[in-house]
C-alpha cells in the first residue's frame, strides 16, 4: 500500500474539533513517514466534492463527534465508493447513542448500568433517581456535557435547564458506578492490552483528564487480576462485534473492587473513532503489543473498505 494515496479527514465542526485536529495532524505525519501520499482535509461542509476530487484510494477517518463518528461522513464515502478506515454507517450511528448502544450490549450479556432517557428539561428539580448517578448527552464524545451527581447533592444539576447547555435535549441518566477507570481496544478481531487511567487532580476522566498535559496517568498492563484483565479483554471484544465495529474501537468500562478482589466490571460505551495521537490510550495499546504507530496506522489504512 505504501505510495497510495490517502486522505486523512480532520477537524469537522464537533465540539471536538480540537482533538480531531491533533489526531489527524499526527496520523496524517506517521503515514507520509511509512512511504504512504497523504492530503490533509480540514472537512467543512463541502467536504463531498473535495472528495470527490481528489478521488484518494483510501481516507483515513481522523474525525472525533457528531459528524465524523455518527454514520454521517461513513455514509458519504459510502456513496463516493471510496475505502475508509474504522467502523461503517450502523455500526456508527448505533455506538455514538449511547443509549442505543447499550441496549445492544445487554442484549449481548454485557453488564451495563441502570439507566434513564430523559430530555433534560424532565429531570427538573427532582432526582431522577437516586444518588450518585450520572448525565451524559446521548449524542457527545470525550466526556462532553457529563455531570456526576453526588450522594449529597438535594437536587438534579441546575445546567441541564440552563440557555448555555450545548450538548442536545436527550440525556442519559445513568447509575454512578464506584470504582477503577479502565479501557481496552480492539484491533480487527483481537483485543489489545487493558489500561487503567487515573485521572490527576479531576474527579473522573473527564475533557481536561483526557488531553491536558498531565491530566492523567496511564498504567498499561492494568494492575489488577489475570481473571479481571481476561474479562475485560472478552467483553470489548464482544461489544466491537454486537455493535458491527470494523476496524479499531474502544471500550471503557468501571471496575469497582471495594468490597471484593472479582469486584463489579461494567461496560459504560464503545468508541469507534478513539483519538489517534502516539499517547493516546488504543495507540499505546498497540505499542505495548510491539507495533509502532506507523505499523499501527498502516494496519489501519490497508484494514480500510467500503460496506462496512
Amino acid at each position: 500500500m505504501s505510495g497510495k494515496h490517502v486522505a486523512v479527514l480532520m477537524g469537522g465542526f464537533s465540539s471536538e474539533r480540537p482533538v480531531s485536529l491533533s489526531s489527524g495532524t499526527a496520523c496524517a505525519d506517521a503515514l507520509e513517514a511509512e512511504g504512504f501520499r497523504v492530503t490533509r482535509v480540514d472537512v467543512d461542509r463541502n467536504v463531498a466534492s473535495v472528495l470527490a476530487e481528489l478521488r484518494p484510494d483510501v481516507v483515513f477517518n481522523a474525525l472525533h463527534g457528531p459528524y465524523g463518528e455518527d454514520g454521517s461522513i461513513q455514509g458519504i464515502l459510502e456513496y463516493l465508493e471510496i475505502p475508509y478506515t474504522h467502523s461503517g454507517v450502523l455500526a456508527s450511528a448505533l455506538a455514538m447513542d449511547k443509549a442505543q448502544a447499550k441496549l445492544v450490549a445487554k442484549a449481548a450479556g454485557i453488564p451495563v448500568a441502570e439507566a434513564r432517557v430523559m430530555t433534560r428539561f424532565e429531570i427538573g428539580n427532582e432526582h431522577p433517581m437516586k444518588p450518585p448517578y450520572v448525565v451524559k448527552p446521548v449524542r457527545e464524545g470525550s466526556s462532553f456535557g457529563v455531570v456526576i451527581v453526588q450522594e449529597d447533592r438535594s437536587h438534579p444539576p441546575q445546567v441541564l435547564s440552563s440557555s448555555e447547555w450545548r450538548y442536545g435535549e436527550s440525556v442519559m441518566v445513568e447509575r454512578y458506578i464506584h470504582g477503577r477507570e479502565l479501557t481496552c481496544g480492539v484491533m480487527g478481531d483481537k483485543p489489545l492490552g487493558v489500561t487503567e487511567i487515573i485521572p490527576l487532580s479531576h474527579d473522573f476522566y473527564d475533557y481536561d483528564a483526557k488531553y491536558a498535559e498531565g491530566g492523567s496517568r496511564h498504567v498499561i498492563p492494568a494492575e489488577i487480576s489475570p481473571n479481571i484483565y481476561q474479562t475485560i479483554q472478552s467483553l470489548a471484544l464482544k461489544a466491537h462485534q454486537a455493535i458491527g465495529c470494523r476496524g479499531v474501537s474502544r471500550s471503557d468500562f468501571r471496575f469497582d473492587d471495594r468490597f471484593s478482589k472479582d469486584g463489579e466490571v461494567i461496560w459504560l460505551e464503545i468508541n469507534t473513532q478513539p483519538g489517534m495521537t502516539p499517547t493516546s490510550l488504543v495507540p499505546e495499546m498497540a505499542a505495548h503489543a510491539g507495533l509502532s504507530f506507523g505499523e499501527f496506522l498502516r494496519w489501519m489504512v490497508e484494514d480500510a473498505s467500503c460496506l462496512r
